[in-house]
């Protein structure tokens, strides 16, 4: 069954968004795109995979790729702890697993308040975002996801 975009009273379509933390970036998905998030990081390595793969695991008999966030967006190497996570989507046909060092809220937020992104958030490469909103305590890059998972 597909889930349809949140209404507000006045029956606009609101993004419902999960966020979550890269390093001190605050970044969000659209709830949409989310298969699952799970807390397995027990993965196999891939040999002379690109250097953002961590490795790949089975995920109810599917094989899922699980990429390092961070280090794709122009971080460091994640290191893990247990408030790591994989949000898992679903791309072209194929299970994705983004690591992030860990989660925050689930937000709602108007299309017409999400804005055009900057050339960089932060430290974060701006290319990977569809666009930012503003919090009150924070700027939260919207990821767009395609972007991140083009070669």
């Amino acid at each position: 069954m597909m889930q349809q975009p949140a209404q507000t009273g006045t029956g606009t379509e609101v993004l419902e968004l999960s966020t979550f933390y890269m390093g001190a970036a605050l970044c969000s998905i659209d709830i949409l795109k989310i298969q699952e998030i799970n807390k397995l990081l027990d993965w196999t390595p891939v040999p002379q995979a690109e250097q953002y793969v961590r490795g790949i695991l089975n995920l109810r008999g599917q094989i899922v790729t699980v990429i390092d966030l961070g280090y794709k967006l122009g971080l460091p190497p994640m290191v893990l702890s247990n408030k790591s996570r994989n949000i898992v989507v679903n791309s072209m046909d194929e299970q994705i697993g983004l690591l992030v060092e860990r989660l925050s809220d689930v937000v709602q937020v108007n299309p017409d308040e999400v804005e055009r992104p900057p050339a960089n958030i932060g430290v974060l490469q701006g290319n990977f975002f569809k666009g930012v909103f503003k919090t009150k305590d924070h700027l939260v890059g919207v990821l767009d996801v395609e972007a991140v998972l083009k070669d």
